[in-house]
């Protein structure tokens, strides 16, 4: 199980890609959040099993709109009673 932080930037706001992250990671079981950013960007945060997020991450990409042009990513501590996926405001 980890938790990753990420910044994701490209053509990820107003297509759908929060929207395609909250229903993607409900789908595999995993938690944390998305929300977009001022600077168009998105942040996000995913807990799962590892290859369980590298397929969402591929789930998310395949949006017919939605281009990741770059990922900025690390490893946080888990948070172990967070029990959903959660799209911020």
């Amino acid at each position: 199980m980890i938790r990753r932080h990420m910044y994701i930037s490209g053509d990820v706001q107003g297509v759908g890609f929060r929207y395609r992250a909250n229903y993607a990671a409900r789908a595999l079981g995993l938690t944390g959040y998305v929300r977009n950013l001022y600077d168009g960007r998105v942040e996000l945060e995913v807990q799962g099993e590892r290859d369980l997020i590298s397929r969402f991450l591929g789930e998310v990409d395949a949006g017919s709109f939605i281009h990741i042009d770059d990922i900025e990513s690390k490893d946080i501590p888990v948070i172990e009673d967070e029990r959903t996926f959660k799209v911020r405001h």
